[in-house]
């Protein structure tokens, strides 16, 4: 692949960063809002969802891996999904000692 072909796939508009700028602030303070509001149990849930939206904003237009190959993404993938089993284990052994 040339150098011209390879530019314009990593290449986006300033109008993307923008809005991605935007909606990365957005959730922001979205976390912060949650942040005040009892769920109860949820609270952690809500705050990994929100995160979760927020990493994949970065993941896909900050650190151009919407346009990387396939496995660059299954190696981002498998980091991640055992991040999220270490998670869940860490999670379930914490709610096992606290009761």
């Amino acid at each position: 692949m040339d150098d011209k072909k390879l530019h314009d796939i990593h290449s986006h508009s300033y109008g993307i960063y923008i809005l991605v700028w935007l909606a990365l602030v957005a959730l922001t303070g979205l976390t912060a809002a949650v942040a005040g509001i009892n769920f109860g149990k949820l609270s952690i849930v809500v705050a990994i969802l929100i995160a979760v939206v927020k990493s994949y904003l970065v993941l896909t237009e900050f650190m151009h891996l919407k346009s990387e190959q396939r496995t660059f993404k299954v190696f981002i993938f498998v980091a991640l999904f055992f991040i999220l089993v270490s998670l869940t284990l860490l999670f379930s052994d914490y709610s096992y000692y606290g009761r």
